[in-house]
């Protein structure tokens, strides 16, 4: 019954000590992680288009996430209250990369274990992944996906295939019109081979070829 009482009467007492010292700590160990993060965001991402906000986002979420378990840990009122708080908030911004759903959780991870004074664990953690990341980018096969697109006149279509057919390809779309036609081909490219986009405007039957590096998905 002691027990009880105590924690009945006590219940708003901080159940870590804090001091200005720790909080400064914490969120210098937050940031540290976050900039690694945002480096690696920043230097090793391979997507198409860089989203320089993103970044900022990964930082921005250690420091923010670190915050949050400090107070948590610190007070068990106002941690029910900001978990009451946080439940109601909804994100409705789509993340269409699956990579960086993982940048999100990887800051995420870092901003919690460095709030509840795990600075090791933060760290290392961090580190290790940072490195993973790097070798498995590093590593990865020279043949690199990429998407051709062809607008030729639909009488010439004879010559278009004779030009590319030296290509590793798949179809993936082709569009005709009256007026012309659109071939859209997923093709493999060895050490950035693209010789063949000047042969394709040079020929008076293409009138526009485009080339840029496929992701994964094609809208």
């Amino acid at each position: 019954m002691t027990e009880l009482r105590e924690l009945f009467f006590n219940y708003a007492q901080p159940v870590v000590s804090l001091n200005a010292a720790n909080i400064l700590l914490t969120l210098a160990i937050a940031s540290v992680c976050g900039l690694l993060i945002y480096l690696m965001y920043r230097f090793f991402n391979k997507s198409v288009v860089y989203n320089a906000n993103f970044g900022l986002l990964i930082f921005m979420v250690c420091d923010v996430t670190a915050f949050i378990i400090i107070t948590i840990g610190a007070n068990l009122v106002l941690s029910l209250g900001m978990v009451g708080a946080l439940s109601i908030v909804r994100f409705r911004a789509a993340v269409k990369d699956p990579l960086d759903v993982g940048f999100l959780f990887w800051g995420v991870a870092a901003g919690l274990t460095a709030g509840a004074h795990l600075y090791l664990v933060a760290l290392l953690g961090t580190a290790f992944i940072a490195i993973a990341y790097i070798l498995l980018t590093t590593l990865r096969a020279e043949k690199r996906a990429f998407l051709l697109i062809i607008r030729y006149t639909p009488e010439n279509e004879a010559d278009v295939e004779a030009i590319i057919k030296p290509l590793r390809r798949k179809l993936k779309n082709k569009h005709i019109t009256a007026e012309f036609a659109e071939l859209t081909l997923e093709v493999n490219l060895k050490k950035h081979d693209t010789g063949f986009l000047k042969t394709l405007t040079e020929s008076p039957a293409v009138i526009s070829a485009t080339l840029t590096e496929y992701g994964g998905e094609y809208m």
